[in-house]
């Protein structure tokens, strides 16, 4: 007789992630239950998540760091441009 050594998971959710993520799993044919045993997986397969995590913006944490970081430079730069076209040569330098 084969015996399983199954684990049990229990997680809270507000209501609405939850009916949105199973209106979709339902639509692909995947069951919540094993949509999470594949996420688990996945982990294991990276090594890490197995997704980059992206703020509200849509920028991966690192890109929204370096806007953040762009924007403080172009604030104290003392550059100015006489035109678009001067500023656009000036980037391509770089």
């Amino acid at each position: 007789m084969i015996t399983k050594n199954n684990e049990q998971i229990q997680i809270r959710i507000d209501t609405k992630t939850k009916r949105e993520a199973k209106k979709i799993l339902d639509s692909l044919g995947i069951d919540m239950s094993s949509a999470i045993k594949l996420f688990f997986r996945q982990i294991i397969n990276a090594r890490n998540l197995p997704f980059e995590l992206r703020g509200e913006n849509g920028l991966t944490l690192r890109n929204a760091e370096l806007l953040r970081e762009s924007t403080l430079s172009a604030q104290n730069s003392t550059k100015t441009f006489d035109s678009g076209a001067a500023l656009l040569i000036d980037a391509l330098k770089d």
